[in-house]
């Protein structure tokens, strides 16, 4: 399968690695003169790095997969999916989106790597819309693997699924939402978190030494193979929605102080109950317990054992 990547700057590039290491043919394309030439070079730096790791079997070979095309059309010539990854401004996107929209295939998938800007701001010009979505990545996507899949208003669920059989093939890890909100859902969680380390500081409560320990050493930890829901589902003896009942109070005070309204009423917490029971069932809770601290003595075996003497 041949995959196109339009524009070949680090999150580009990173795309290219992604796509390449699954064994697909890619096209990479910048508009900026010697913009992809540059982009091959620390494509193959970093293959040979994930080989030496042992992240990879064949660098060389993933690296012979990726080419630079020689102008927009030659990139997505025959192409069953372009990676979109040029800089981050509205006009920017709307110029390539409506230049791809006069060379690209009838089938032709579009995930741009949008980190903010939803595709109903890029998209609503072009032919093409109903296979476009935004397709948006943590840098570096070969290491990092979750995609965030935003449907424009306009985009086919068809489209939606199978880009994300696509990005399942090749070893990433989607995420969907089900419609365009603000700053999608990574960078809402992560915004929060931040908003509040930024106000600890402010306040005088802690340094930021210690906010960063606190999350490195602490929730970070688990959240490393497991998300908040899961996490909070594990720590009291009924479940999420036990744990739910038990601190609900605590976190409205919480929230509450930052002028936020918690809203974990009852029919929401019962919704995340159903879920989670459906992901396992009540009398797995134990079971998953344990498999949580076997993990956390594996995370803090390899922690110790690769430490940074520098470090203390």
């Amino acid at each position: 399968m041949k995959i196109a990547v339009v524009g070949a700057g680090l999150v580009g590039s990173a795309w290219a690695i992604v796509f390449a290491r699954a064994g697909h043919d890619v096209a990479v394309y910048d508009a900026v003169e010697g913009g992809a030439d540059r982009a091959i070079g620390l494509i193959g730096d970093r293959l040979k790095t994930l080989e030496e790791v042992g992240l990879i079997e064949d660098a060389a070979a993933a690296g012979q997969r990726v080419r630079v095309a020689a102008s927009l059309a030659d990139a997505v010539v025959d192409a069953a999916y372009i990676q979109e990854s040029v800089f981050e401004t509205v006009e920017q996107k709307r110029q390539i989106f409506a230049a791809l929209d006069a060379v690209v295939g009838p089938e032709t998938l579009i995930g741009s790597s949008s980190s903010g800007i939803p595709a109903s701001a890029f998209t609503d010009h072009v032919g093409c819309r109903e296979r476009c979505l935004i397709a948006h990545p943590v840098n570096p996507p070969y290491l990092i693997p979750v995609v965030e899949l935003v449907p424009a208003p306009w985009t086919a669920a068809a489209t939606v699924q199978r880009v994300r059989a696509l990005m399942e093939s090749v070893g990433q890890e989607p995420v969907e939402l089900t419609r365009e909100i603000e700053g999608f859902a990574l960078n809402r969680l992560q915004g929060l978190l931040l908003a509040e380390a930024w106000k600890l500081v402010a306040d005088g409560i802690m340094s930021v030494e210690d906010v960063d320990r606190t999350v490195s050493a602490g929730l970070g930890l688990r959240w490393s193979f497991m998300g908040p829901f899961e996490t909070i589902d594990l720590n009291a003896p009924g479940g999420v929605a036990d744990y739910a009942r038990r601190f609900r109070t605590m976190y409205e005070t919480i929230a509450g102080s930052r002028g936020v309204d918690l809203g974990w009423d009852d029919a929401l917490i019962a919704e995340v109950e159903r879920q989670r029971r459906v992901a396992l069932p009540a009398d797995r809770l134990a079971e998953r317990s344990a498999w949580r601290d076997r993990r956390l003595m594996a995370l803090m075996a390899h922690k110790r054992s690769s430490q940074d003497p520098a470090a203390g």
